[in-house]
């Protein structure tokens, strides 16, 4: 053997094996993708493609459905034939987690059932006491002959004590039920089957917000379980016009996702656009409602959000009773409402529990927040590279000296401490909690004082990235900040191009994009773009007895919230009943106004 292949065979990849342990078929579908595009690759390489071609069907050529396959989706009277399916549908007994349970009914002579149900979806107690029991024991129905509805009639309404139940005659049906925590009930005789709500597996218990936390006001904040959420808005909206609907979203995983609002308020338009947009999304797996988000939103490349999503029930009823609609996802905590308008996003529901003065004057703080987190970075990119002289003599001396010794240029040193203050907020979030807020504190301490110390970066960049961390920090929405944050390096790289040119610049593509925007049919920036009626509760916050009318951007069915003189106790008027005649009365009233 020579050098060359004495190299070749100890550095160099000898290749695979001359045998595979197994090989992948292709699917119906890879087949006619590839065979899409046969046509093009013979024409480049002048060979005939060995894969077969599937003729393509014609015109008004469908697959006809037979009789046996309509008997396979639906139920049968024959139990043993439904549980030879229920078994195949469930992969029984490959799957353990599926129980079925054979029984007798009580009946003369014996009727022959069975139930089945899934382990750790559903409570065994209430199986045992409100299923078992009653049809086991209790049970004295009559023999029935055919093919007919009369045996799950008599057990639902005489010996099934469950609170909901629900006749079901397809297997699509059962499955779904069985994979939500129901019981099924399946017997002899009967072409339908009985499902009993027995859900009982452990969720989180209600606890506080921990994103959106308040000073003052309800602690409450949404969990995992779907019915606990709804419940949740129900307890602070007690009305017959509030509605839930449900539908299923995701192939493999059916999650259900609930729709609420208000019927006699909210725009019927508004409504069937939400459902359409959740209806008409085909995916394996939707599992929250940051991926829901992504499949529904109008501009989904977009750096800001346009639906709203909270953890606090307060909240999400406030924005019902304006004519917005809620999204609740089945195992998460958050619920989307929508349309959401750039204002929303900087609202807080602090501002509804404190003095309508204070409330105004935090929204104020949050305003400069964005402008902050977006510019000051940019502004002092700008000012120390471009724009010197508009800095006062004394600061600008100051600023010199004390960049004298840093070997980088001002958007250098500046991108590596954005880069260090974004690694630290990340790691705080990741490391266990007790750690985080020390990891946080003392990381940063160290972090600046060490660049400092080393002639890395100036005092004066650590100051400029300390007010613009703290400043995203005051922006209520998680995703709102999240958008601003990034918008700041964008801004970032045009003034170190073009100075306050690059700034304006930016700033006019992004009120333009804004202007462009739509969430669910409404401009992002209504009320002020296009100009409509003036609301109450933008920047400012008006008194809550001056807001009477509700947002018309969302053409609520009814629009105003109350009567133009809410405080009907300010009229000085007596009621009628205590009016008396004569002087005295007028006397009364004197006095009332006087007081």
């Amino acid at each position: 053997m020579n050098l060359k292949d004495l190299v070749t065979k100890i550095f160099g990849y000898n290749g695979p094996p001359s045998y595979e342990t197994f090989s992948l078929k292709e699917t119906e579908q890879e087949e006619e993708l590839a065979s899409d595009g046969e046509d093009s690759g013979n024409a480049v390489t002048g060979k005939q493609s060995e894969r077969k071609v599937k003729k393509p069907k014609k015109a008004g050529e469908f697959k006809k459905t037979t009789k046996d396959q309509i008997t396979e989706w639906v139920i049968q009277a024959d139990l043993k034939i439904n549980k030879e399916r229920i078994e195949t549908l469930f992969h029984i007994p490959l799957n353990k987690d599926v129980v079925i349970r054979e029984f007798k009914l009580a009946s003369t002579p014996p009727l022959n059932a069975f139930l089945v149900f899934m382990e750790g979806m559903s409570d065994k107690n209430v199986i045992n006491n409100s299923i078992l029991k009653p049809l086991m024991l209790m049970s004295n129905l009559e023999p029935v002959n055919g093919i007919k509805l009369d045996t799950c009639k008599k057990v639902l309404q005489n010996y099934l004590p469950s609170n909901q139940v629900e006749i079901l005659i397809e297997y699509k049906d059962v499955v779904t039920s069985v994979t939500a925590g129901a019981t099924v009930i399946f017997f002899e005789g009967a072409s339908c089957c009985i499902a009993a709500e027995t859900k009982g597996y452990q969720h989180r218990s209600v606890e506080a917000a921990r994103t959106e936390q308040v000073v003052q006001g309800p602690q409450e904040g949404f969990v995992e379980n779907l019915r606990s959420n709804t419940a949740l808005i129900r307890r602070i909206i007690h009305s017959e016009h509030l509605i839930t609907e449900f539908q299923q979203l995701g192939k493999r995983n059916n999650s259900n996702v609930a729709i609420m609002y208000l019927k006699n308020l909210a725009n019927p338009k508004l409504i069937k656009e939400v459902k359409r947009r959740i209806s008409g999304i085909k995916a394996d797996y939707v599992p929250e409602t940051g991926i829901l988000e992504e499949f529904i939103e109008d501009h989904p490349f977009s750096l800001i959000p346009q639906t709203i999503k909270t953890e606090r029930p307060d909240r999400v009823a406030s924005m019902l009773v304006e004519g917005k609609v809620a999204i609740i996802v089945d195992n998460t905590p958050f619920v989307m409402v929508v349309p959401g308008t750039l204002f929303d996003f900087l609202h807080s529901p602090e501002d509804h529990y404190v003095r309508f003065v204070y409330g105004f004057w935090l929204r104020l703080i949050r305003v400069a927040a964005v402008f902050l987190t977006m510019l000051l970075p940019a502004f002092y990119v700008a000012i120390a590279t471009f724009h010197q002289e508009m800095i006062p003599t004394d600061l600008l001396l100051s600023i010199t000296a004390s960049k004298e010794r840093v070997p980088f240029p001002t958007i250098v040193e500046l991108l590596l401490m954005e880069l260090a203050f974004e690694l630290v907020r990340e790691a705080g979030v990741r490391v266990p909690g007790v750690i985080g807020p020390t990891l946080g504190i003392v990381g940063t301490l160290i972090l600046g004082q060490a660049a400092v110390s080393a002639s890395i970066v100036s005092p004066i960049l650590i100051i400029v990235v300390a007010v613009t961390g703290l400043s995203s920090y005051a922006i209520p929405n998680y995703a709102a900040s999240f958008g601003f944050r990034f918008m700041r390096f964008i801004f970032i790289f045009l003034a170190a191009g073009l100075g306050f040119f690059g700034i304006s610049t930016g700033l006019f593509l992004l009120l333009c994009l804004l202007l462009s925007m739509k969430s669910f049919g409404v401009p992002y920036l209504a009320p002020i773009a296009p100009r409509t009626v003036p609301g109450t509760d933008l920047l400012a916050r008006a008194p809550a007895w001056n807001q009477d009318i509700r947002p018309d951007y969302l053409q609520p069915l009814d629009v105003r919230r109350q009567p133009r003189l809410s405080r009907i106790w300010t009229k000085n008027k007596w009621p009628a009943d205590q009016a008396e005649e004569g002087g005295e009365n007028d006397a009364r009233k004197d006095q009332a106004r006087t007081e």
